[in-house]
Formats: structure tokens, sequence, C-alpha cells
């Protein structure tokens, strides 16, 4: 691994229990399962806002090399995806959008890529990058040298200090096409629905854990000769946060199962659920610190970083809008 970071313990750990290649092939040193299991590992990531490059590296890369279809370039990166020797961020974002532009004005001419990605998450430690840009052929993934001539990474100052998003600049950097010319836009939405999963693992996840954080203090908080959870402005809050949590529990694992048996309204299901349990997670966090009141407000407490988390998730792949209008599209209303 070409740069080293203080989660590397960790990232070694996940790899020697066989995490980091969930999705990889099993011929190619992976475990080979599907988006049920990846899931419950992002529901646990989720609940300790764990900041490695989980949702970029061993979901969001694994399935894009996955969709694309590219072998030699599968070959190449999995193994070592699998064993955490190597970890891949996916440049697509431009603007202001979270989303996959249409027609990206990043352009890959000649063997090179120019252009400026945004909200590109753990580029900062990346030993590839995998780039949409235009070509004459169409929007296409090109592969990157981060650490390449041409290419300047810039960590990004966010909400969310444990989200690392970094905004990449390309001057004429040395590319490679990876997959079918002109099949990028198409294989980067699919790679984006599968990887959706983890995040929204991750928001159920973190959501149970500040829902339990707020019950293990109304239970133990005393004022006025009681603990704060026998008022009934603490039991209401409390209750309208196990609504939601739980709520997003089952959204998460509803949509993992769905899209691991491939059920024909997926997608749709996949898009409600991403506004949901974005919406959740922020009132979840929010209504922690409420509940735990003057001390939920310091920097101390770690309340504030669930709801940064929840505030940040919530824009990562598409805000819950953005979400809402395409499963209305989803459902032909």
């Amino acid at each position: 691994m070409s740069k080293r970071s203080p989660d590397d313990d960790v990232w070694n750990e996940l790899a020697q229990m066989g995490l980091l290649g969930l999705l990889v092939p099993e011929q190619l040193g992976g475990a080979g399962a599907g988006l049920v299991e990846v899931e419950v590992v992002a529901e646990e990531l989720g609940r300790v806002l764990y900041p490695g490059p989980y949702l970029s590296t061993a979901v969001l890369g694994v399935n894009l090399l996955l969709t694309l279809d590219d072998q030699q370039e599968a070959e190449a990166v999995l193994p070592a995806v699998a064993a955490g020797r190597t970890r891949v961020a996916v440049a697509f974002a431009e603007g202001d959008s979270a989303r996959p532009p249409a027609a990206p004005a990043t352009t890959a001419r000649g063997g090179t890529i120019s252009g400026e990605k945004r909200f590109v998450l753990d580029a900062a430690t990346a030993d590839r990058l995998y780039v949409l840009a235009d070509a004459e052929e169409g929007a296409g993934i090109f592969a990157v040298d981060p650490a390449g001539p041409g290419v300047t990474v810039e960590p990004l100052t966010t909400v969310d200090l444990s989200r690392r998003l970094c905004r990449v600049r390309f001057d004429d950097a040395p590319a490679t096409l990876v997959g079918p010319a002109g099949g990028g836009v198409d294989a980067l939405t699919t790679a984006l629905d599968r990887s959706a999963v983890a995040l929204l693992g991750e928001q159920a996840g973190a959501a149970r854990f500040a829902l339990e954080m707020a019950r293990d203090y109304a239970k133990t908080r005393f004022q006025f000769g009681r603990a704060i959870g026998s008022f009934q402005a603490v039991k209401h809050m409390c209750a309208d946060m196990l609504l939601e949590a739980e709520s997003a529990v089952s959204a998460a694992r509803h949509v993992a199962a769905a899209g691991q048996q491939g059920a024909a309204d997926w997608t749709a299901d996949l898009a409600l659920a991403q506004a949901y349990c974005s919406d959740a997670f922020v009132y979840v966090g929010a209504t922690n610190i409420q509940v735990h009141g003057g001390i939920g407000f310091t920097w101390e407490h770690p309340a504030h970083r669930y709801l940064r988390r929840a505030r940040s998730d919530a824009q990562l792949f598409g805000s819950p809008s953005w979400h809402r209008e395409r499963h209305l599209q989803e459902i032909g209303a």
C-alpha cells in the first residue's frame, strides 16, 4: 500500500477476516458473497462510524469492476483488494451534483484525461482511481494512477470529518480504458445501485446505535430525583427514534435481499429506501443530541459525530429528494 493511514491496522484485520473480499469472486481470492452479507457488515461498520475506505474500495470499486467485466483489470486488482494490499476510489461527480453526469465535462483523449472531479470518496489514500470521462466513443471508465503525473488530489473539509472526500484534478494524466468504450455511465449507475445497499446498512446501523446511546443516557441521567427517561417528552422522543431506526434497518435488509434475488421492482424499492434511511438517520442523530441535552452539544461527546455522518450520508449518492423523484419514475407515477 502506497499511503499509510490511521486505520491501516483495522483495514488489515478486515482483510484477514475476509470482509474486504466479500463481493470478490472466489476464483479471484474473495468470498463470492452477495448484497445481504455486505449489508450486515455495513451495519456493524456504521455503528462505530468506521472511517476507512470500505465503501469506496471493497464495495463501490469491486462492484464497478464486476459490472465492467474487464477480465484483465479484475485479475490485476481484485485479488489485491481482497487481501487488503490495494485501495481504489471511483471519481464521477462534477459540479454540485453527487450523481454521475450524463455527459461528463472530464475528457479522455489520446491516452490522457483532463478535468476535475468532486466528492471523490477516499481518493487521498487510493492506489488506483477509476474515472468517468467523456471519450470519442462516449463516456467510459478510465484507470488512473493517483500518484502519477497530471493528478492533483485535494482533501475537502466537510461537515463529517470521518468521511474523507476529495477534489481531484487531471491535467493530461495518463489513463487506460477499463471495460467497454462508451459504457461508463450505465456501468457506474449499476455499481452505485448495488453499492447503495452498503450505504443503507451503514445508515441503519448507525441510527440504531444512536438510538441506543440516547436510551442508555435517558435511563442513567437523573433530574429532579428521576431518570429523565421517565418524563413523557423524553419517552416520546425515544419512541420516535425507535420507530425510525428499526424501520431503517428493515428497509435496508429488505432492499439487500431483493437485490440479491434480482426482484423486478428492486430499483424502485432501493430509491425509496435511500430517501427514507437518509431522513431517518438524520432525525435519529439530531434527536439523540436533544435527549442528551447540554452535553450532547459539546465537541467532546460523540453524539455530534453521528449527526455529522447522517448529514454526509444523506448526500453521498444523491439527495433524498433525488431518490424520491427516481422512485416515482421507476413506478411510472
